[in-house]
Formats: structure tokens, sequence, C-alpha cells
């Protein structure tokens, strides 16, 4: 496969672009740029016997490469955050989770609302509104704690009474009366009609709400303070009175904001620092606006394994600055980026001005940045810390049960899958210290266990286990299924290396542990960590075996389709075999790559490829 994608890029063109690497099922697994496709594409495809893992991982799962010629480098950037924003490949750096960091959203109507909304839900029926075609949408975020989000929008409500309601209004009085909302003050109910509350009127709160969370407070106060001597000045007591209360509630909110080591003059900046442990990477995020700190933010990273510190948050920028409206004048980095000059330009044509990416070396803004990084590595000490005990507890928890000395480190999980007795397949998995380990996994091809006698594939499985020494002991063997599993397995493992092993056995609908020193099976809440530990291994080697049954069964059904097709005998058969690794891979090849085969003209070759694809219902 990798001198074939060799072949085709050799003609690719020696321009700017994005490629797009995907796997065998055609999902794409990296996006990157290139100012070169031709030489970027090429580093991918180098032999990697001394290579980097996270290469070698890639290399195994690639199977064709795409790619869009962009007129330069910074078209290419564009059109890369886009794509990674659709496709959120394995292989690229990523916010974790972050269709689900949530926004705030002023809807795009003739009286707007201020809604909290995450990406996931942009196309239900909480996002759907009435477009105003002089309204656009503003989105503020993302943000990482939602209750921090709660709190702005309760306090947002309490001094801008915005309306809360989302029937579509147009300007003409409802049939209904206002609703209790209006009788406390807290909506200006524009579902009166435009005569009552004009359009202009409402937009004006809305804009005052559009500098809070812009952060310009300053002329924010300038601006209520401004209305309130005005209506002060005209006698329109109750309406000054209204912008005094406004007034006051944001000068007290905005008071208890931390004042930065900066004056307020200073241009709007946000400070980006990268922090790393061994095992987790994040982004701390302060919003500096107006010489404070607006907010503070932190976003946990995937995919940063064995990438350099540039890499990492040259990534974040593309894929943080590709989500906000608003970029400020200032991003302060706390780690160099390697193409910091392009980032600059990109960020200037969304911005529509100039952006300077800066990494301090001294004074205010370096002990702002180092501020940030510090916050940050203990955001991910706690988070660690966290994982540990999510992992250990359950470990120790388990070791009381059957008393043990020491948390059991490895954990094998077997069970045994099959279609009414064909294609029996079975299943192990292994889990170190709470957590998979995919290169442990084992299947088992049952070879002399009755057709459907689950209790005797069991044994099967676990009597070639045992006698299998160059493999790791396991601490405890966990069986998918209830007390007639685990006597069965109890029974075989007599008189073998495993005869000492602890062994339980999880049945579910409802979920119950079964023990061998108790004779009453065990229940415990679904919120117990020992129990979700447990849930995981069962669903996990339930999977592993639905899948190795369903391969097999595809693979003999291919075998089958094989020797039945007119001129392909033993040989034949062979040799496509021995060319392609697998009779999956025969069902997938293309007429040419049939053709490529010692033995297989191509006539021949078409053939195949059609009789393959019929007897698999798929499209020739």
């Amino acid at each position: 496969m990798l001198d074939q994608l060799r072949a085709k890029v050799r003609r690719f063109p020696d321009q700017p672009g994005v490629y797009l690497l995907k796997d065998k099922n055609d999902r794409v697994i990296y996006v990157g740029k290139a100012r070169s496709l031709r030489q970027r594409v090429r580093s991918y495809l180098v032999d990697n016997t001394s290579g980097s893992p996270r290469l070698k991982s890639l290399q195994t799962k690639l199977a064709a490469i795409d790619y869009v010629v962009t007129d330069s480098e910074v078209e290419a950037l564009i059109l890369e955050c886009s794509l990674i924003k659709e496709y959120r490949p394995r292989f690229n750096v990523n916010l974790k989770d972050d269709k689900d960091y949530p926004y705030l959203l002023i809807t795009p109507e003739l009286y707007p609302r201020l809604e909290l909304l995450r990406l996931s839900q942009k196309g239900s029926k909480k996002a759907r509104y009435m477009v105003h075609p002089d309204r656009e949408e503003r989105r503020f975020g993302p943000f990482t704690d939602v209750g921090a989000v709660r709190d702005t929008m309760q306090f947002l409500g309490s001094i801008f009474p915005l309306r809360r309601c989302r029937q579509p209004l147009d300007g003409s009085p409802t049939a209904a009366r206002p609703c209790l909302n209006y009788q406390m003050k807290r909506c200006v109910a524009p579902c009166r009609g435009a005569e009552e509350v004009s359009p202009a009127e409402y937009n004006e709160m809305v804009r005052q709400v559009e500098l809070f969370l812009q952060g310009r407070h300053s002329e924010l106060e300038a601006g209520l303070k401004k209305k309130m001597e005005e209506a002060a000045a005209v006698e329109r007591f109750e309406e000054a009175a209204s912008m005094r209360d406004r007034l006051h509630s944001l000068q007290r909110v905005v008071g208890q904001q931390q004042k930065m080591l900066l004056t307020e003059n200073s241009p709007d900046r946000d400070i980006i620092a990268l922090a790393r442990t061994k095992r987790l990477a994040a982004v701390h995020l302060f919003q500096v606006r107006g010489g404070k700190l607006l907010s503070q933010e932190h976003f946990s990273l995937t995919g940063t394994d064995e990438i350099e510190d540039s890499e990492v948050i040259s990534s974040f920028i593309k894929s943080y600055y590709n989500r906000v409206e608003t970029v400020p004048r200032e991003v302060i980095l706390s780690t160099a980026s390697a193409e910091i000059e392009l980032l600059a330009e990109w960020l200037k044509m969304k911005a529509d001005h100039p952006v300077r990416l800066h990494i301090p070396r001294r004074g205010a803004l370096k002990k702002l940045t180092d501020l940030a990084l510090r916050n940050g590595m203990l955001r991910l000490q706690e988070e660690e810390e966290c994982l540990s005990r999510v992992k250990n507890e359950p470990l120790e928890e388990l070791g009381r049960l059957l008393g043990l000395n020491t948390p059991p480190e490895r954990i094998e999980g077997y069970d045994i899958s099959h279609l009414r007795g064909d294609e029996p397949v079975g299943a192990m998995v292994v889990f170190l210290d709470g957590e998979p380990y995919n290169k442990g996994y084992r299947r088992f091809n049952i070879r002399k266990a009755p057709a459907g006698d689950d209790y005797a594939a069991l044994q099967e499985v676990l009597k070639r286990r045992a006698a299998n020494q160059n493999w790791p002991k396991p601490d405890l063997l966990f069986i998918d299924g209830g007390r007639g599993q685990l006597n069965a397995a109890r029974k075989v493992l007599l008189g073998t290396v495993f005869e000492s092993l602890p062994v339980i056995a999880l049945a579910k609908n409802p979920d119950r542990l079964f023990l061998e020193r108790s004779s009453m099976p065990m229940r415990m809440a679904a919120s117990d960590p020992l129990l979700q530990l447990l849930q995981r291994i069962r669903d996990e080697v339930h999977r592993f075996a639905i899948s190795g049954h369903r391969g097999r069964k595809n693979r003999s059904s291919l075998h089958s389709s094989l020797e039945e097709i007119p001129g392909v005998g033993p040989s034949r058969r062979t040799a496509l075999l021995d060319h392609f690794g697998s009779a999956e891979k025969i069902s997938q090849a293309s007429v040419e790559e049939l053709s490529l085969v010692s033995g297989i003209s191509p006539a021949l070759a078409g053939e195949i490829h059609i009789y393959l694809r019929r007897s698999r219902q798929l499209p020739e």
C-alpha cells in the first residue's frame, strides 16, 4: 500500500494546499497544510524502521491520500482549520469535547434573546429561531465552566431585562398577556408589540449586553451614566433610577475582577500558556480586556503525544480562533509557534485588524504569562490526581472483596461470540492498572467445543490460555456471564497454573457480580466506581468478541466466494491471499490492483471484482 501511495505522491503538485490522509474505510485520520504538497506528503511515506510510534501507527492505518490545491499558504491554513473542525481526525491535535463547550448566543431575531448553547445543539429544536434580515447571530465563547456561564446569564438577566421566551415575535402584539417576568420587571415584554417596545430601544439594550460580554466595561459604564443623566435632566426619574441600578450592579461586578499589572489603555490581549505533564496537555487562556482579567479558560487537548510544543500551540491557535468571533490585537504565547508569521497573517484576515503574536521575555507580560502557566499546571495536577483516584479506588475495593494482598494489576476478561453456534470466537482483553492494554488482546477460534455450547467454548479458551506460558500471568480472571460461566471456568482451571487465580463474573439485566466464595450475587449502585470499571471490561471484551466473530464469518464467506469464481483455482487463490494479506482486502481491491497479482489477467481481475462485489451486495 505504501509503495502505491509513494507512486501517487510523485505526481502531486509542488504547490501550497491541504492534504487529507484516509484509512481503508475512507475516514479522514489526519489533515495538514503544506507549502509544497509533494514534499510534505512524502514525509509520511518514508521507511519508518526507527521512527516515532505515532508515525508508525499512522502508516499502518493509511490507505489513501487526497489533496486540495490553494493559491497561498494562508488559504491552505484557512481550509485546514475548516476541515479539522469538520472531520476531527484522530491524529490531529484537537480540543477535547469541543462540540460540548458552552457558548453564549445572541439570536438573530427582531427581539433577540441571550441563549446558552453548545455546538452539538446547533441543529436541535432548542437552537431554532425566526431569523430577521436586519439581525446577525452573535456568539461568545467557547467557555469551559458552564456554571460560570450560567451565573453570567443570571447576572445579565437581572440588570438587562431581555426576553426569555422562545415565541416568534414580528412586532405585532401577541394574543397572550405578558408573562410573570414582566410583572417582576425581568423582561420588558416585547410581546406587547413594537408600539410599546420599539426594536431600536430593545436593540440598544442588546448592544449593552454585547459590550459586557466583550469586556468593554468602561464604554458600557460611560453609556449607562450618560443615559441616566439625560433621563434625570428631562425628569424621567423612573428610567433614570433603572439606569442607576444597572450602573451600580455593573460597577460592583467589575470591581471584583482582578486588576492586572497593566494600564487600562493597554490593548486587549489573550494570554495563551501551554501546560503539559507526562500524560496530559492543556492550554490555560487569560482574556485581558481594558487592563483587567475578564475570564480564564482551561482547554484540555487530545492527540498531543510525541508532538513538539511549537506544533501543539499552533494547532490550538488554529482550532480556538476558528471558533471565536472576536480576536484581540495581541496574543501572548508562553511557547514559540513554528508558524507564527503565517498565523498572524491569518488572524489579521479574520479579525480585519493587525494581530501581534508575541512571546514576552521580561516585564509585566512575562509575569502574566507565568501566572497563566502556573494556573494551567495546577489544573493539570488536579486532573491527574482525580484520574489516579478514579482508577485506583475501584481496584483497591476489588482487591479487598477478593481478599488479595494488593490490588489486581493485570485483569484478563473473557467472552464468547457466535450466531446460533456458527463461527464461534473466544475473546480475551487485558486491562493494566484499570486501563485497556490493546497489545495484550487475543482472539481464539473455537475448534473442539460443540456448536452453541458457551460453557465448553469458554473452557476451551481458558485451557488454551493457561497452556500459554509466554504471556504474562494475570492477577484476576473476569468472565462475561453468571454463576454457570463462573463454575465452568473454575472447573477447567483446576490442575493448571491458573488454579490459584481468583475468578469473577458479571451478569447483566440487572448487573450482578458473582464471587466464588459467596453463594449470592452482589448488587452495586449504578454510580459505584467498581461497577463502572467492571462494566467497561465487560463491554470491551463483548465488543472485541463480536468483531472477531463477524470478521471470521466474513472471511469464511469470502473464501467460499473465491472458490466459486470460474478460473480461480487453489494457486491463484493463494497468490491473491499472499499479495493482499487477507480476504477482506481482496474484496476491497480495485480491478487495477487485482490485475497486479501474478497469474491474474485484467479480464479475470474484472470478473473477480464484479463477483465479489455482488456477493457482498456492494456497488460495482
